[in-house]
């Protein structure tokens, strides 16, 4: 069965239940390490997730400038 793709807000809370574990530093070395590792992981995730959501941003921002004559302005009422 399929694993259900995490939301990012999903990804933030795990990175950050991680952070907070190890620095309790009541963590063994292996599992530190896995979870060092597994954070890493998020982390990279996270700012994938991150570049990609600025890329789009800055995609519309290149369609709003195009033409940056607000919609608004473009209609003229009817004469009376």
């Amino acid at each position: 069965m399929a694993k259900k793709q995490q939301s990012f807000e999903d990804k933030l809370l795990a990175l950050e239940a991680l952070v907070e574990k190890m620095e309790g530093g009541n963590l063994p070395l292996e599992e530190s390490l896995k979870a060092y590792e597994a954070g890493m992981q998020l982390s990279k995730e996270l700012s994938a997730a991150l570049t990609d959501a600025e890329k789009r941003m800055l995609e519309d921002v290149e369609v709003w400038t195009v033409d940056s004559t607000p919609a608004c302005l473009l209609y003229t009422s009817p004469s009376p």
